[in-house]
């Protein structure tokens, strides 16, 4: 198997020299570089499996460059942020990125978090096992082979990877109300610690999309508890 390709957008030269040294050392082959023109040529070039994506940038920021990303590309993002930047980070879930990771890091949490997010790709990837691969919920149709969702009106709504697996959650266990942990168990991904914003957000994206058809989403919040579903699902 080829080793997956990351590409590593960080402006500090030290911390870029240990990052690239750290993920290299676990297989990855890595693609350095310290600003947007770089990355952008770097992107361009050939394919990427993930960007390992610094906020704090010169120029262009991260959170800029991610939504330029998205614009063109649904590429694994993480975010690297500094501690305490929670805003910074809601902000770059809310425009598609699929986890974050806090300055200053150990190797052992990037590796984990590389791992998880490109794992999470690998199974989208193959997934395919739900059935006929075909679900139906208020009007709106999901195919699980092709990961797309269609609206009533058969307008095919754009969703990220993450959007796409927690949807799929929730289909899986219709009516019924799954604790936030455990969402995020279920929906394969790790967008940061349980005790933050970041599920809340990924809902919060998702409601909006699914409102698009100028009906409230189905997605019913649980106090303390977590989200369900609440319409019926067919198969088939």
């Amino acid at each position: 198997m080829t080793a997956p390709v990351i590409l590593l957008v960080e402006d500090d030269p030290a911390l870029r020299t240990l990052t690239t040294r750290a993920l290299q050392e676990n297989g990855y082959v890595v693609r350095p570089v310290g600003a947007a023109p770089e990355m952008w040529q770097a992107f361009d070039k050939e394919p990427v499996d993930l960007v390992l994506l610094d906020i704090m940038l010169p120029g262009t920021s991260g959170i800029e460059l991610c939504r330029l990303i998205r614009q063109k590309s649904d590429v694994p993002i993480i975010f690297v942020s500094a501690k305490g930047s929670e805003t910074d980070r809601v902000i770059g879930l809310e425009l598609g990125a699929d986890d974050y990771i806090a300055k200053p890091y150990g190797t052992r949490e990037l590796i984990a978090r590389v791992r998880a997010v490109l794992r999470r790709g690998g199974l989208e990837r193959q997934q395919g096992d739900r059935g006929a691969g075909i679900a139906r919920f208020d009007d709106w149709t999901v195919s699980f082979p092709r990961r797309e969702l269609k609206s009533p009106s058969g307008a095919v709504v754009d969703l990220t990877g993450a959007e796409f697996d927690l949807l799929a959650s929730l289909l899986d266990h219709p009516q019924r109300v799954i604790a936030r942990e455990r969402l995020i168990e279920l929906s394969r991904t790790r967008l940061g610690d349980s005790s933050d914003r970041s599920i809340d957000v990924l809902v919060s994206r998702l409601r909006r999309k699914l409102s698009s058809a100028g009906k409230a989403a189905p997605i019913v919040t649980v106090g303390g508890v977590g989200y369900m579903l609440n319409v019926e699902v067919e198969r088939s």
